[in-house]
């Protein structure tokens, strides 16, 4: 069998050939090893593998070739040494955060994060002796003041999901570092061609794979990505013994995925910054938040570490809900769903959908209200998006 390394490959060779493992039939497209477990040619051959004496696969739970060649790739992009991959975004997430704290060790957490994500951090850890505090990301003074001495994770999201606040990672990765403590970012809204965590000093990076990375609405998917160091001390265990692992048919789609990542993320971000500015203009329209506008509240942080602006844009309607459903209702190409990083354009009302189980005043206070809308571009013509987006607004009262 051969493998495909790195070999200094740019991100776009990498994502067609990285990680790629081929049988002795000399197959173009990657395998689908759709297999539960392995044999074994003799009984000690067993034993030597499951010793860690003699490489290759034991358990598809554990580690299968296909999904294997998936984390392989990821980590040609990333710059990673390691990774897991995950059942599902939410997979990758809590098995990130669970894996490296223990009860009695505390949580800092930037409070602008997706519903579940949110759960986690609020409801679940503290079942289980692990205290959180949520804080307001964007103010690094914040997440100096929320330290204590049993600190040892942060986690935040950056854009956030769904007002694309952005977080300099650089200055709270430094501060984690302080302290001895671990970073875990959640880079899905910026995927990783317009996003570098890691070299900004995050510890672990976290992906949905199921948003933009297979991007075309077929499977769920997460990954984690670290330094070998980690996972090996960290997630290795965790992940082998609660069996969060990624269908080898769900890898395979991944791959493919990944092949026209940077194809399909340059369009979309170019298609959301101009319909964006086009939205800024409309009368009907109260706020716009998007990364590539200089009007952003973060822009400063976001020229020292985004290369792109987004796929995604939030955008406020002065009609509060009333307003968010009829424009919703009206629109013909952009459908409405909770999903994004889709090749179809979604939109979807964040108050009565992914953040629905929030108070009000939770969602106030992370700028969520009755007229906010979140909008993920996908690939159809800019012209027939705007003219969709123009009819829709004129049908708002």
């Amino acid at each position: 069998m051969t493998s495909e390394g790195k070999r200094n490959w740019k991100p776009q060779t990498a994502l067609v050939h990285g990680g790629t493992t081929r049988s002795a039939f000399g197959e173009t497209s990657e395998a689908i090893y759709l297999t539960q477990g392995f044999v074994y040619e003799t009984a000690e051959g067993a034993e030597a593998r499951f010793k860690g004496e003699e490489p290759g696969f034991i358990y598809s739970r554990y580690a299968n070739p296909t999904v294997d060649m998936f984390e392989k790739r990821m980590c040609a992009l990333e710059g990673a040494e390691d990774a897991r991959a995950m059942s599902s975004g939410m997979a990758a997430v809590s098995s990130a955060l669970l894996c490296g704290v223990k009860a009695g060790d505390h949580v800092v957490a930037a409070r602008a994060l997706f519903g579940s994500c949110r759960w986690v951090v609020e409801t679940l850890m503290p079942r289980y002796g692990i205290e959180t505090t949520l804080i307001d990301g964007t103010r690094t003074q914040e997440w100096e003041k929320a330290v204590r001495r049993n600190t040892k994770l942060f986690f935040l999201e950056s854009p956030t999901n769904p007002t694309l606040e952005v977080i300099d990672i650089a200055a709270v990765a430094k501060l984690a570092d302080q302290i001895g403590a671990k970073l875990v970012v959640d880079n899905v809204f910026a995927t990783p061609l317009q996003q570098k965590p890691l070299e900004l000093g995050a510890h672990v990076v976290v992906y949905s794979a199921t948003k933009h990375i297979d991007g075309q609405g077929r499977c769920l998917g997460g990954v984690i990505l670290s330094d070998k160091k980690w996972i090996d001390e960290n997630l290795h265990d965790y992940f082998r013994h609660t069996g969060p692992s990624l269908s080898p048919f769900n890898a395979w789609t991944l791959l493919k995925g990944l092949e026209t990542l940077p194809l399909r993320v340059r369009q979309q971000t170019e298609s959301a910054g101009k319909i964006a500015d086009f939205l800024a203009d409309h009368p009907k329209v109260g706020r716009v938040i998007y990364p590539g506008r200089a009007d952003h509240p973060q822009a400063d942080v976001i020229r020292r570490q985004m290369s792109g602006g987004s796929t995604l844009i939030c955008l406020e309607l002065k009609g509060a809900k009333k307003a968010a459903f009829a424009f919703q209702n009206a629109l013909e190409i952009i459908r409405i769903s909770n999903n994004l990083g889709d090749a179809k354009s979604l939109i979807t009302h964040p108050a009565t959908t992914t953040h629905k189980n929030l108070s009000d005043e939770a969602r106030a206070e992370l700028g969520i209200g009755p007229g906010t809308l979140r909008l993920s571009v996908g690939l159809e013509d800019i012209d027939d998006l705007l003219t969709d987006i123009d009819a829709a607004l004129g049908k708002v009262d």
